[in-house]
């Protein structure tokens, strides 16, 4: 059964050469455990571009599948056009992983990034249990060698980092290493309901994580008219030295006629 594309690519008509790509969303409404027709079909996406020397990918994501995400990543290092990852509100968990795939990451400075260890929910005796681990386990190597490749920090600040769940700004990110530059600012309107972030519309569900950080709520502003600066009253001019000596001159007579 084919999946819902969670992708959206097109050519930039205005700029020939250039091509775009927007995830957008949780990424995959399906696993991708065995599936062949979700990869396949995402590479046909990308392929059908033609020969471009440019791919902008615009990321908003709280992440999803992981073997989506990392499929995708794979997909996207070995393309041979220039990859600008532009993060327009949020690149979480597997998504984060997806950025890595960029030559340049552009994050605003409203924007965020978060990354973590890999989970899943399962059932099954103590034998299966163990043996989901050791697969968490293998899973979370392949994504600490993407976030290496990118940052070039240690694999033990990496596993701590994705430990602690770390939520990053864009400061943060530019400091860690997994963006390169800070976009001053991105029309963005968020809110946070129910553990659901919106941003421009598009919900991202962020109730699974465990360390949300405090989103600021809106509030209003209210702009009140300025004040005109008082002018100050202009100094007096001082007297010609001249005049000044002759006022001086004629209390002197006066004070010896008087005298």
């Amino acid at each position: 059964m084919k999946g819902k594309k969670f992708w959206q690519f097109k050519a930039e008509a205005s700029t020939p050469g250039v091509g775009e790509l927007m995830l957008y969303g949780d990424i995959s409404d399906m696993s991708w455990w065995g599936d062949e027709v979700t990869p396949k079909q995402f590479k046909e996406d990308l392929d059908a571009l033609g020969d471009i020397s440019e791919l902008r990918i615009y990321i908003n994501s709280g992440g999803g599948d992981v073997f989506a995400g990392q499929a995708i990543y794979s997909m996207l290092k070995r393309h041979s056009a220039t990859k600008i990852v532009y993060i327009d509100g949020l690149a979480a968990s597997i998504a984060s992983v997806v950025a890595m795939a960029g030559d340049k990451i552009i994050i605003p400075i409203n924007a965020m990034m978060m990354i973590h260890k890999c989970w899943t929910i399962a059932l099954g005796n103590a034998a299966e249990m163990r043996k989901i681990a050791d697969d968490l386990d293998k899973i979370d190597e392949s994504i600490v060698a993407a976030y290496i490749a990118k940052t070039g920090l240690e694999e033990a600040d990496i596993i701590e980092l994705m430990e602690d769940e770390t939520w990053m700004t864009a400061q943060d990110a530019i400091d860690y290493g997994f963006a390169d530059e800070i976009e001053e600012s991105k029309q963005v309107a968020a809110s946070l309901r129910n553990g659901v972030l919106v941003v421009n519309g598009q919900e991202v569900d962020i109730s699974k994580f465990n360390n949300v950080p405090d989103f600021p709520k809106s509030k209003k502003i209210t702009r009140t008219r300025a004040q005109p600066t008082p002018v100050p009253a202009p100094a007096p001019e001082p007297e010609p030295v001249g005049q000044a000596l002759q006022i001086a001159k004629a209390k002197m007579m006066l004070e010896l006629e008087m005298a």
